[in-house]
């Protein structure tokens, strides 16, 4: 195969050509046996050229059997390499895979793109992060990979006739990214090159390596991406053979890593739009605490959440999810979410009106699209901290407690609650359309709510489904999701359900006090592989709201 080995050379005659015209019989005129003009043994010549050609044939099956095997270890390493789907898996499969084919034991990548765009980091093989951070305390003048990163070429490292970069001119863009492409620099024996910095050996002499071996690695449309360096234990360089191999790889390796790099960055964007788009931080409300879960899927989708105080130390809640994926999603999730905040604010106390607005705004500007969202509202009861006054009581006085000869009468209605005081239960109106039912979380109860069956947004010419209320004691949490948080577990949608309520369940009592701690339990047991798990598609969002005693 063309660039494992050059071409081999045409096979060498392996018989003697027969004389022509030779004469036969007596009257050949041959000579007598023994003198000196005896013509030498045919039977020898024979056998010495079917020696020659077994050997030449087993050379070249030889070649063959090492071409072979060559081509296999590629195809073998770039098959690992094409399976990884994340920047920094791959950057560890390259320097796994560069360390089998140059002989060494450990190194390091540094990704720096040229066209500054990010992101920059530095993986390592076999060296932790103080390692690498004694390292990166050598003079980058000294460090062959920073040489390269900075566009710096070796004298000879491209042939003799390679032009230096500024020789007395201006330099050419085409020529100098040519030259870095092309330039590995290679110390093999650190401790005994006089002409290097003394940082460098004093660094190398402490994490015990004696030779390095540092290629660039280029791609289009980038152009570098980085440089690679990998360590010897003695001092040693790679043979021709092995600095061929490791090039054919590296230049399959740094196309992979440019599209990932691409991906990366594509995600980035996406991820940081969300980002902008979602609560930068959850509201401070009396009587209530808040804590929230989410990730995106790897092409972006359009889960979103929101809590927004309003007025009166009301608070509202909304959980919802926009059909699709990627940036249109995500465009259209940031307009779903800013369009029901003005609901909100305008008539929050009936979530019924605030999703029929809503939908309505979505047929008419989105007719293509539909979505799902859940919104609740709760203010805090008359007389606690935030919330509206508390009504008069007997003879126009108002506020805790009432006159005692008031106290029989109200024994009945007061039920063990503080008149005028915090400790009232909230109210908490919902309506949810096409959504995941809320979940209750108590020391005595864990139950889902019972809302009623209704469309996504967007699904028919008129949206309408009445309104839940519940009272959430103190103590209590309640958790509002997106379907993603289910979806992600890969079980049906029945036995995810039953698996959300038996993490629910399982939290521990001392920490349901905590709503950060009770999100945490149940991602954990929901999704044991984490939220950021690049294999699901899936969004997911976990809102727990806890309410005070």
């Amino acid at each position: 195969m063309a660039g494992i080995e050059p071409a081999l050379p045409a096979p060498a005659q392996t018989v003697a050509p027969h004389a022509a015209n030779t004469p036969a019989g007596p009257a050949s005129g041959a000579l007598s046996e023994g003198s000196p003009g005896t013509p030498p043994d045919p039977g020898s010549d024979a056998s010495s050229a079917i020696d020659a050609g077994v050997a030449q044939v087993a050379a070249v099956q030889d070649r063959l059997a090492g071409w072979i095997s060559d081509l296999s270890t590629l195809h073998d390493l770039t098959e690992r390499l094409a399976h990884t789907r994340t920047l920094e898996d791959a950057l560890r499969e390259l320097l796994r895979a560069g360390a089998a084919l140059v002989g060494a034991r450990r190194g390091l990548v540094v990704l720096a793109p040229a066209d500054g765009l990010g992101p920059e980091t530095t993986v390592g093989l076999g060296l932790g992060h103080a390692e690498i951070g004694h390292i990166e305390t050598v003079p980058r003048r000294a460090l062959s990979y920073a040489r390269i990163l900075d566009g710096l070429p070796e004298r000879g490292a491209c042939g003799e006739d390679a032009p230096a970069p500024g020789a007395g001119r201006a330099p050419d863009p085409r020529t100098s990214a040519a030259v870095a492409a092309c330039t590995e620099i290679s110390e093999p024996d650190i401790p005994g090159e006089k002409d290097l910095d003394p940082r460098l050996r004093e660094v190398a002499a402490r994490l015990g390596y004696a030779a390095s071996y540092a290629v660039p690695l280029t791609a289009d449309p980038i152009g570098r991406t980085g440089a690679a360096v990998w360590l010897y234990d003695e001092p040693a360089e790679p043979t021709e053979r092995q600095r061929h191999l490791v090039g054919l790889y590296r230049a399959h390796a740094a196309e992979h890593l440019a599209r990932l790099l691409e991906l990366h960055r594509s995600r980035q964007d996406t991820e940081t739009l969300r980002e902008e788009l979602l609560p930068h931080r959850l509201p401070r409300i009396p009587g209530v605490r808040l804590a929230v879960r989410h990730s995106t899927g790897p092409r972006g989708g359009g889960d979103w959440y929101d809590a927004l105080p309003l007025p009166d130390g009301a608070l509202g809640l909304a959980v919802g999810s926009v059909t699709g994926s990627g940036p249109s999603a995500v465009a259209a999730m940031g307009r779903l979410r800013a369009s029901l905040r003005a609901y909100a604010v305008m008539e929050g106390e009936d979530p019924v009106a605030v999703l029929s607005d809503l939908e309505l705004l979505l047929r008419l500007t989105e007719p293509a699209r539909s979505a799902t969202a859940l919104f609740a509202y709760t203010e805090p009861p008359p007389g606690a901290p935030g919330g509206p006054p508390a009504p008069p009581v007997a003879d126009g006085l108002t506020g805790p407690p009432p006159y005692p000869e008031d106290m029989e009468d109200m024994e009945d209605d007061l039920a063990g609650r503080s008149w005028g005081s915090a400790r009232l239960t909230r109210k908490l109106v919902l309506a949810g359309a096409g959504h995941c039912p809320p979940l209750v979380l108590g020391e005595t109860r864990t139950e889902f709510v019972e809302t009623s069956l209704s469309a996504p947004l967007g699904m028919l010419a008129c949206w309408e489904a009445p309104s839940v209320e519940i009272e959430p004691a103190g103590g209590e949490t309640v958790l509002l999701y997106s379907d993603g948080l289910l979806e992600r577990t890969g079980e049906s949608m029945d036995r995810a359900f039953t698996r959300l309520h038996a993490a629910a369940a399982g939290v521990p009592g001392a920490i349901r006090h905590d709503p950060e701690a009770v999100v945490d339990h149940i991602v954990r047991t929901m999704l044991p592989q984490g939220l950021d798990d690049p294999s699901s598609e899936e969004d997911v969002v976990l809102l727990a709201v806890y309410f005070e005693e």
